[in-house]
């Protein structure tokens, strides 16, 4: 019998690739906290991005970029006690299990530890992920909040007091940029839907007087370096892989979000 030295060298490539993949532990669905509400993210601190480093300063004084950032702050003041407002001011929330709730209705289906347990754990350890990765250039430029120059109430009154002066980039429109990217991988024929829903999650801070414009586009940016860095990551592609069966499951048992979406869709039409 004649071997092929190419065709044994490729099945013996082959094999050690699939061994490898198998050597993959199957990814948790429930990690212990390591603070309150938080579990840990995927990636080490030395995987994280390099957030100074890929992003510019915020907007200088006097520059036409700072006169944007105010003129957006003013623009939507008029949202104030409106369905926007108050979407906004629900938006804030990044606890779980309330935090489940902001991508119901673009994903289709609910999202909870107990009926989609890969997918709900992908979204906690990706929203640690994209929050450590703004921790830099937060301290770094230590950017005061727009409604704290403006001496304005933001739509979040309660957690006034425990805010920081350091609204450069926005650390929710990260992880609402993280997630959409995230579930547009877990569901990508309702991928527009999800971009469009992360996007007015980064809005929704603007709206609450919380961060400038710039805040959230460089959030953005952080939050898409880090599902860049993730994709390395095994365990994560494990997890999408998995949440992605749950939520195909899900729609073949007829699951449907809970929330009113009509109303979400006319609170976020207010944006435009």
């Amino acid at each position: 019998m004649t071997i092929n030295p190419a065709g044994a060298r490729w099945t013996g490539f082959a094999l050690f690739v699939l061994a490898g993949c198998a050597t993959v532990p199957p990814p948790p669905t429930d990690l212990p906290e390591v603070r309150p509400g938080y579990v840990a993210g995927y990636l080490q601190p030395n995987q994280l991005p390099d957030t100074v480093a890929l992003l510019p300063p915020p907007p200088a004084a006097g520059s036409a970029a700072l006169a944007a950032d105010e003129e957006m702050y003013k623009a939507t003041r008029k949202l104030k006690e409106t369905p926007r407002w108050a979407l906004a001011t629900k938006d804030a929330e990044l606890r779980f299990p309330q935090a489940t709730e902001h991508f119901s209705c673009a994903l289709g289906i609910a999202i909870s530890a107990e009926a989609t347990p890969h997918l709900n754990m992908l979204l906690r350890r990706v929203r640690m992920d994209s929050s450590r990765a703004n921790d830099k250039p937060k301290d770094h430029y230590k950017r005061a909040r727009p409604y704290v120059v403006a001496k304005e109430p933001s739509c979040t009154p309660k957690e006034e007091a425990r805010m920081k002066p350091d609204s450069y980039p926005s650390g929710h429109a990260s992880i609402g940029w993280a997630w959409a990217l995230t579930l547009a991988e877990v569901a990508p024929d309702r991928a527009d839907a999800i971009l469009a829903r992360g996007h007015a999650y980064g809005q929704s801070r603007v709206v609450c007087g919380v961060h400038y414009k710039s805040d959230v586009d460089s959030g953005r940016i952080v939050g898409a370096a880090t599902v860049a860095r993730l994709h390395a990551d095994p365990v994560f592609t494990a997890q999408v892989a998995e949440a992605r069966k749950e939520v195909e499951a899900a729609r073949a048992a007829g699951a449907r979000s809970p929330l009113d979406c009509d109303a979400e869709a006319k609170a976020l039409a207010l944006d435009r």
